[in-house]
């Protein structure tokens, strides 16, 4: 467990502890004022129910790493100002609406009085769109808890204010297009859940963050972020161009993130899952998956389940992401259009994504859980044959490939012969094993992770992954003294209940976050097995995912597209340019689907109005029929001009996004 701040800097040697409210008199302790920083950094102090664990420095002044945690933002017809508020007289930031210039100056109280005032808690960056510049302001937050006695924040609201205070010199036609830019970039913002932290960061797992050198902390938050999870990196381009923006730049993660305090008898501990969402190759589930040409892939997304103890700290890593071959599956209105595997040069783009993860994570357990049957069972096939048959030396030596057809193991909601699966894996995961530091020193590493994938790397994948952080925690806690020897974490009732809810929520926002709609077999993460209601519930949310794949997501595609700046939008389009929002699909395509409709509708009448049934009635009967099923296929026929496709990057393009810099 950790401690509390002192409450008077570095002035006072008193210190309360987080758990008991005892008060600890740190003079007192080893003599605290002889040691030097680092030594009081890592000290222990007792006290007569717990340990304070001391991991920061006793002071509440502000690092040179930290972004301002809540400012003034002043805005009148010509400047925003923003001032930080706590400590009061730090130098502010100023962008010029006119010129658009950014500076950060000394607070000299040169706000103008005429101008309005509202408190926000971070700036996300700039955004351009047809009528100018948009800054982007995070207006509500809400705490989702503390890591390192850091807090974690999840965005709930944004403002996005516009530089130029009218569009009357746009025309008509743009204003229409600059809204609906507007609308996708708060679509996309909207979408559960982004986080942050003034102090912490949440970019980088602990094992990566402790062999890190001491300049590095003295970076800026958005400086030292890991790239690959910073969902705001283009939007701040345009500040970050200035030395002293630092601390005004707040980035954010997307994915989720759950941090719970548990107690095991009668030993309290931080329980937290974080998962953050890679930039790369970011999408939707139908019009996003597989590899691009830099080895990234689709539904990227690390995991890291970490506690905290006392004086201990752990965590465990895994990652998820789709195939990393050239495979596609756009939507055309059927209920599930096969995976396709096109013709691109796999070996490549697979050779770049596993030398890469390699060099992040150390070995590879590629785990593979889709069907061994049809579409699927040729991506598997493909698969194991560019694993089993690399040329590449990085890739034989430390990546094992480990396949499972889920669907037919577990047919028949024989969901307990998932333990065939952990089994195989037992001796990967002890080898492999966990991070764990106590007092800042390393007792154990992690080498190595498991990479797990599905078709969509979400539902069957959440399965597997929960079961192998299962095993860990039962490792750690363990070792820690919190689990006595021969429990198990299963048979812990409470705790148990907390890890399944946790567990299941985070499958839910993973797929939200990438599919549209909730996981499927959440029923079995929370209770243990399959449900005849988990199962209705499976039927509902594959329904809205078909609807949303086919009609929403292009849309949604579009809005992360625009956040990251894969399409940067020009001030003269629909004027001097075509705008590519602009739906160019002909009309009359239209009149399939509504053929359809009305064919049903004149079935029902056929069968509905009739007083009698007569022969007449019965030949209008099969007429209708016909023709619902004629227009039906009609409408399949043309199914992949009807879907909502993405406009400002193709589905061609989808599939060739740079992932920035290889592995080398």
């Amino acid at each position: 467990m950790t401690g509390g701040k002192s409450k008077k800097a570095q002035s006072c040697s008193m210190i309360e502890c987080m758990t008991c409210r005892i008060q600890v008199n740190l003079e007192a302790c080893k003599g605290l004022t002889e040691m030097s920083e680092s030594e009081r950094n890592r000290l222990v102090f007792d006290c007569w129910k717990c340990m304070v664990l001391m991991l920061n420095n006793l002071t509440t002044v502000m690092t040179s790493g930290e972004v301002h945690e809540e400012l003034l933002f002043h805005c009148t017809d010509y400047a925003f100002y923003l001032e930080p508020v706590n400590p009061p007289g730090q130098p502010m930031m100023v962008i010029d609406r006119v010129t658009h210039e950014v500076a950060v100056h000394d607070n000299k109280g040169q706000v103008p009085l005429e101008a309005t005032c509202k408190t926000v808690y971070g700036v996300l960056g700039m955004i351009h769109l047809i009528s100018g510049p948009y800054l982007i302001l995070v207006s509500s937050r809400s705490k989702v808890g503390t890591l390192h006695r850091q807090t974690i924040w999840k965005l709930e609201a944004v403002d996005v204010v516009p530089f130029s205070r009218s569009t009357t010199s746009l025309t008509a036609e743009q204003k229409v297009y600059n809204d609906k830019y507007l609308s996708l970039v708060h679509q996309v913002l909207s979408t559960p859940y982004f986080y942050f932290s003034y102090s912490y960061d949440l970019t980088h797992t602990l094992q990566r963050l402790y062999y890190t050198a001491e300049d590095f902390l003295q970076m800026s938050l958005h400086e030292r972020a890991e790239q690959r999870f910073v969902w705001n990196q283009h939007l701040l381009q345009d500040l970050i161009l200035h030395s002293d923006a630092g601390r005004f730049c707040l980035p954010i993660v997307h994915g989720f993130v759950c941090i719970k305090q548990c107690s095991i008898n009668g030993e309290w501990f931080t329980w937290g899952l974080v998962s953050r969402r890679s930039v790369y190759r970011a999408g939707t589930r139908m019009w996003t998956r597989g590899v691009d040409k830099d080895g990234a892939v689709a539904n990227y997304v690390e995991t890291e389940q970490i506690v905290e103890f006392r004086d201990f700290r752990t965590s465990f890593v895994q990652i998820r992401g789709s195939i990393p071959l050239y495979w596609k599956q756009d939507p055309d209105l059927r209920y599930k259009p096969p995976p396709t595997l096109t013709n691109d040069n796999h070996e490549e783009a697979f050779g770049w994504h596993f030398e890469s993860q390699v060099m992040l994570y150390g070995r590879q357990v590629a785990i593979n859980l889709i069907d061994q049957k049809g579409s699927e069972g040729r991506l598997q096939d493909a698969f194991k044959f560019y694993v089993t048959n690399s040329s590449r030396q990085m890739i034989k030596d430390n990546v094992k490939y480990e396949y499972f057809d889920f669907h037919h193991e577990c047919r028949k909601m024989r969901w307990d012969r998932l333990s065939i699966l952990m089994d195989r894996l037992v001796q990967d995961q002890e080898s492999m094993g966990y991070f764990l530091i106590r007092e800042g020193m390393v007792i154990r590493e992690q080498d190595g992770v498991f990479r797990t994938n599905c078709i969509d790397c979400l539902d069957r994948t959440n399965v597997v992954q929960s079961m192998l952080a299962r095993r860990h925690l039962q490792a750690a806690l363990t070792y820690m003294g919190v689990l006595k020897a021969g429990q198990k974490i299963e048979d812990q009732i409470s705790f148990e209940h907390v890890y399944k809810n946790v567990w299941a929520d985070h499958a839910d926002i993973i797929s939200i976050q990438y599919s549209g709609t909730g996981a499927l077999k959440t029923d079995f993460t929370r209770t243990g097995k399959r449900t005849k209601k988990g199962l209705l519930k499976d039927g509902f949310n594959s329904a809205v995912r078909y609807i949303k794949n086919n009609f929403l997501d292009g849309d949604r595609q579009d809005g992360i597209d625009l956040l990251l700046g894969k399409h940067r939008v020009e001030t003269t389009e629909a004027a001097g340019t075509f705008c590519p929002l602009r739906d160019t699909r002909d009309p009359r395509l239209f009149l399939f689907p509504l053929g359809v409709f009305f064919s049903l509708l004149m079935v029902f009448a056929s069968v509905l109005l009739p007083s009698e049934l007569n022969s007449f009635t019965l030949l209008s009967l099969l007429f209708w029929a016909g023709m619902v099923v004629a227009a039906s296929l009609l409408t399949l026929r043309q199914g992949r001009q009807l879907v909502s496709a993405p406009k400002l990057c193709s589905s061609t393009s989808l599939n060739s996004y740079s992932a920035g810099p290889k592995a080398s």
